[in-house]
């Protein structure tokens, strides 16, 4: 299966992300989208979304390895956050996080701010879904 950063020179140059990723053959994992939940279901940081984002790139890590594959399998996140400033003020930290996942790989990314999200009232700042293209 081959996977391959989509990156046209007559787009702006991405940083952090990849415009697109093109898949050819392989399996797809449509993952739904991830709270700082823990395997009790309690939230993990409440309030704190570093924290959060570290145990939600713990669970995707969970079900992407379920399936044989690794995070460097991710082809596509979207992150939706309920405090934009919140999280660009703590950006740097996410961002080392993620290295601690993803090394350098940058899927195709979309961040959201939104309104709530369905488990805020639980605490959660943010949460993400991503598809994984597998062997």
């Amino acid at each position: 299966m081959a996977k391959t950063p989509v990156n046209p020179p007559t787009l702006a140059t991405p940083r952090g992300f990849s415009h697109a990723f093109e898949v050819t053959g392989g399996r797809l994992l449509l993952m739904a989208g991830q709270v700082a939940f823990d395997a009790q279901g309690r939230v993990v940081g409440p309030e704190d979304v570093v924290a959060q984002f570290r145990q939600i790139c713990d669970n995707l890590k969970t079900l992407v390895e379920s399936r044989g594959g690794s995070l460097s399998d991710v082809v596509k996140m979207t992150i939706y956050v309920v405090d934009r400033e919140d999280y660009l003020r703590k950006s740097k930290l996410i961002g080392q996080v993620y290295r601690e996942y993803f090394g350098r790989h940058y899927p195709a990314m979309t961040l959201v701010e939104v309104k709530g999200l369905y488990d805020q009232g639980a605490g959660c700042l943010l949460e993400i879904d991503a598809t994984a293209a597998l062997e």
